[in-house]
């Protein structure tokens, strides 16, 4: 029979357990922080009807979108979690709590061309929280301070969260006498990192028309930087001009309070004119997230606040706020660019238990001890030479081995050896780490050997998933960062 060769479709990760194991903490931190501001977790299907994914249609998302027929059903892969999410809460809107607040990790596809770091299938980590009918600005300036616990949390430390408001944009633009190019002018302000201001400057021109004058206002007013206070006390200057732009104005400078409020810090935290989003439907705050010392990667977090999440699917008004993550996109960069600490422990478990005799009762039975205590453990049952159990433990990176043989069963003991302490340590240094209570090897009564991986395994200081590369340059002695 002809084997088919196995491979992996272009623009699919498919990662080696060490990553994976990188990503579920990832994903584990993301859980937690969620978890913290109340957020409940939610799952949707990926596969639904496609009059329901596609209820707003057109555009890019029709073009990239995976659509089949299976029998006479028209079905599609959904392509965010946003739209789902939209759905769900106007079929189980009788059902819910409002207002609704969800977290939802999951895979999502788009049928773009594949390419470095851009992915066809990939994990999207968004929260939203939905009002009924209202929604307290409350919930907008509490978004900031999610967004710094999770990065934080996951390690990452060089970021800043950089805050706009549409209607401050809108009302603006409204003054310039561009309110029907409003749309088309924040897209291409939008792109000010990316291309610069002469070509913002010509678009904004010879593609949609803006006068010179209103060209040059625009790209002044986006301009206006500083310290939040200073972009806020620079906003007052176009105070009574416009009531949606006061509206707007009253909406920044509450979140602007509430953020410092929250526990955010000022470094961390910015007023930023010329974050727009490019999605129609944002309507107050909006949100983008960048990495202070890669700017080139974008937002790393982005997201904001719209009026009416379910108009497609409900008559009812249901405005709401929320961020999403790409989370598959931001695991990659940060593995390209040497963020992900090489010591988080990644290993399947906390101990390989070798048996040295026919009679594994002793070691079955011991498994199941380290087991109810909470300690992850492996039996390694097949009948290998010494230096190939070790090889297995050392390659997995398993902290601890325990070592069962005919003496250690007669005696009701184990032997327990630390993977994790080097080789060429010095008798002083062995003798030091003994008075400490940590042993290279030590063979103790069974419970007392359980007591003692337990103990080594609650001190031992886990990092974070995501390092300063510095750090992790002067943890490995590298000549430089990320290397």
């Amino acid at each position: 029979m002809e084997k088919v060769r196995p491979h992996t479709l272009s623009g699919f990760m498919e990662l080696l357990p060490a990553p994976q194991a990188q990503m579920e903490r990832i994903m584990e931190i993301l859980r937690k922080t969620y978890s913290l501001y109340g957020f409940t977790p939610l799952d949707t299907p990926a596969l639904e009807a496609a009059d329901v994914l596609l209820a707003k249609g057109g555009g890019e998302t029709e073009k990239q979108i995976y659509r089949f027929q299976k029998g006479d059903s028209d079905l599609a892969l959904r392509f965010d979690l946003t739209v789902p999410l939209a759905k769900y809460v106007a079929l189980h809107y009788g059902e819910l709590s409002f207002p609704f607040k969800r977290y939802q990790i999951g895979k999502v596809y788009r049928g773009e061309r594949a390419q470095r770091g851009r992915f066809r299938e990939f994990y999207q980590a968004d929260i939203d929280v939905i009002g009924d009918g209202q929604l307290s600005i409350l919930n907008e300036a509490e978004i900031p301070s999610i967004i710094y616990r999770t990065f934080t949390a996951l390690g990452l430390q060089r970021f800043q969260i950089r805050v706009n408001n549409r209607k401050i944009l809108n009302g603006f633009y409204a003054m310039q006498g561009l309110s029907e190019q409003s749309s088309d002018v924040m897209r291409t302000v939008d792109k000010l990192d990316k291309i610069g201001a002469d070509k913002v400057r010509a678009i904004l021109v010879d593609d949609f028309g803006v006068s010179s004058k209103a060209a040059d206002a625009v790209l002044s007013f986006i301009a206006i930087g500083g310290s939040s206070a200073e972009v806020l006390a620079a906003l007052e200057g176009y105070r009574g001009k416009n009531e949606l732009f006061d509206q707007g104005l009253e909406e920044l400078g509450t979140v602007v309070k509430a953020v410092a409020d929250f526990g955010v810090p000022e470094d961390h935290f910015t007023v930023d004119l010329t974050i727009a989003r490019g999605l129609d439907y944002y309507t107050g705050t909006v949100y983008e997230t960048t990495m202070l010392d890669h700017p080139e990667i974008g937002s790393i977090c982005s997201g904001g606040r719209y009026d009416n999440l379910a108009e497609y699917y409900t008559e009812k008004q249901l405005p709401g706020v929320g961020i999403s993550i790409g989370l598959t996109r931001l695991f990659y960069v940060l593995g390209e660019q040497g963020y992900l600490d090489p010591a988080l422990n990644t290993a399947p478990a906390d101990v390989l238990i070798l048996p040295m005799s026919n009679d594994l009762s002793a070691a079955i039975a011991l498994a199941t001890k380290l087991r109810g205590a909470g300690i992850r453990t492996q039996l390694y049952a097949e009948q290998k030479k010494m230096k190939a159990k070790m090889n297995y433990a050392a390659k997995l990176g398993i902290p601890f081995t325990v070592f069962l043989g005919e003496d250690e069963i007669a005696a009701g003991t184990a032997t327990v050896k630390n993977m994790n302490m080097a080789n060429d340590f010095s008798e002083e240094e062995l003798q030091r780490l003994a008075a400490e209570g940590c042993h290279k090897q030590i063979t103790l009564p069974a419970d007392e050997a359980v007591t003692y991986i337990k103990k080594h395994l609650d001190t031992a200081a886990q990092p974070t998933p995501i390092c300063d590369r510095a750090a992790i340059a002067a943890r490995y002695g590298l000549e430089s960062p990320g290397k």
